[in-house]
């Protein structure tokens, strides 16, 4: 029975009609598409789906390229499973992805430390992997099999977590004899990923792939040592507990120590922002203090704690947020395809906040403003005045650029970046993105507070992120100091949150299958009720309850 596949593109339909099942490989040799060698997978009927996916009915097609940031995905997807491949080749020993940074993974060997020369061969095979053009092929496999292929594999924490979910059968990809598992989809071939490099950081390495913005150059490496400290002193912290894998998380829920993993979880972040407002006191000149990230970051609930710390060492702070600036909706600017553009520091009035700073370090008072996200509007809030040892601190995405306080002098600053900066790993090969950590938390904390549906929060998502890279991310590393708001037992509470707005996506929404994805995700995670959250959690920002509310 004949069948049309519907390939769209920049808003123009191609149909071609087929007479037999066809994989998308298959329909793009059909296509008019000149940069194949870009593609990484295509949505079906809005679902992402391998190009080795089959279609024998009447379907709608889209094809994702490096460009977009599910093909990005994919790629570095692809380019993990390919060192997986030579490391085990080379070294006899498995990686651990730890944390992203500098447009690339830092990774460690499993079982040792690995050395100059240990990347110099693994980088060259990896080439020669890339240069065989290796079929990726996908694998669906019953549970139990599956299962014993990663234990045989040495993949203990994947075949745990696999008999936590139950999903039954479980898709894996398999290349050179070796399966793997990456939640979605893989590239066909090795030979789509030949933009890449490995470094040497001890004690592991550096896996670097191409930017989404241009997707056939890499990025200069940029290794932030602040960043790099932060990142270990979370990974071992999650190793000292056992808790570095998502299996880990499973179990210990099943053994009820849920109350236990809350509790530790939000003494470590106590203990960072007491050690932050040490820091603070022994520059006795500091009178401003601010706190910058990109969205869904902590930053009020964190500026509210701060605040709290310097109360319990004698200080007053006053606390102001950036967010009550945004100018009034119809003044917002807009991005290139129309939507109004949040990220960007023109959507805040910065001389109304530079002279309300100056004002107010100068012991004058101000009137501020208090911004309306219902209405897009501001209306005005209460009086403020400081008094000469009062400290005051602001917060928002824009906090470290100097153009906010340009005024005030340097030594009179102290700056603090704030993000979830680690994820949660679901096993060796496989994270929880940063950005998909505040991607839950805003789903959450919009529909609850702004009201706006998920559908109008995943739209808006990659403009967010795009604002992120280009206006946040580059002030991080001026920075006094790091703080990492991620809280391991939060993606267990938000799941209870933000599935069923994930859920209530219908088919036919173009936010359909980004949906599904972070469903996948979802599915891997343990379930950890909300009642014992601390009111003061950063976590509490999102889902709501926060004692700061109001």
């Amino acid at each position: 029975m004949s069948f049309y596949v519907s390939v769209s593109r920049s808003g123009v339909t191609e149909k071609i009609l087929a007479d037999s099942p066809l994989m998308g490989h298959e329909v793009l040799s059909l296509s008019n598409f000149n940069d194949k060698d870009r593609i990484m997978a295509w949505r079906v009927n809005r679902i992402l789906r391998p190009l080795g996916w089959v279609v024998d009915d009447d379907c709608d097609v889209e094809f994702v390229d490096t460009t977009t940031f599910e093909g990005a995905e994919i790629y570095r997807s692809t380019l993990t499973f390919i060192l997986a491949l030579a490391c085990r080749k080379e070294t006899g020993d498995d990686i651990v992805v730890r944390f992203s940074m500098s447009a690339g993974y830092y990774c460690e060997l499993a079982k040792s430390d690995v050395t100059e020369e240990d990347v110099d061969r693994i980088r060259e095979e990896m080439k020669r992997l890339v240069s065989l053009s290796l079929p990726i092929q996908m694998a669906t496999l019953a549970l139990d099999k599956a299962r014993r292929i990663s234990e045989r594999q040495g993949n203990d924490d994947r075949a745990r977590l696999m008999q936590w979910i139950g999903m039954d059968p479980i898709t894996l990809y398999r290349c050179a004899g070796v399966y793997g598992y990456f939640g979605g989809p893989l590239a066909a071939t090795t030979s789509r990923v030949a933009t890449f490099d490995v470094g040497y950081q001890s004690p592991g390495l550096l896996l670097r792939f191409p930017s989404i913005t241009d997707p056939d150059v890499l990025p200069p490496a940029h290794v932030i040592p602040k960043l790099m400290d932060v990142f270990r002193e979370y990974s071992n912290w999650l190793d000292v507990l056992g808790l570095s894998t998502m299996d880990s998380l499973h179990e210990r829920v099943a053994r009820g120590k849920s109350l236990e993993l809350i509790l530790i979880s939000e003494a470590f972040h106590s203990e960072a922002l007491s050690r932050i407002a040490n820091e603070i006191m022994d520059r006795p000149k500091v009178r401003l203090v601010c706190l910058a990230g990109p969205s869904s970051s902590g930053k009020t609930t964190t500026s509210k704690r701060l605040a709290i710390q310097f109360q319990l060492r004698g200080k007053n702070p006053v606390a102001l947020a950036l967010d009550d600036y945004y100018l009034e909706r119809h003044l917002t600017p807009r991005d290139e395809d129309g939507n109004y553009d949040f990220e960007v520091l023109e959507a805040l009035d910065v001389e109304l906040i530079n002279e309300h700073l100056s004002a107010l370090l100068a012991g004058e008072e101000v009137r501020l403003p208090k911004y309306d996200f219902m209405t897009g509007t501001r209306k005005q809030g209460k009086t403020l005045r400081l008094d000469v040892n009062d400290i005051l601190i602001i917060e928002g995405i824009h906090g470290l650029n100097d153009k906010l306080t340009r005024d005030i002098h340097h030594d009179c600053k102290y700056k603090v970046f704030i993000s979830p900066l680690s994820g949660t790993n679901l096993d060796s090969y496989n994270r929880i993105g940063t950005t998909d950590t505040r991607l839950f938390r805003r789903l959450v904390r919009d529909h609850r507070t702004r009201g706006h549906s998920p559908e109008q929060t995943l739209h808006m998502w990659p403009s967010v992120i795009k604002g992120s890279h280009k206006h946040i991310f580059p002030y991080e590393e001026k920075a006094d100091t790091l703080f990492n708001s991620s809280l391991v037992y939060e993606i267990s509470v938000i799941k209870g949150y933000a599935e069923p707005l994930l859920r209530a996506i219908p088919e036919d929404s173009k936010a359909y299958g980004e949906a599904q994805r972070l469903l996948s995700v979802l599915s891997f995670v343990p379930v950890i009720p909300s009642e014992n959250v601390p009111n003061l959690s950063i976590l509490r920002e999102f889902i709501g309850g926060s004692c700061f509310d109001g």
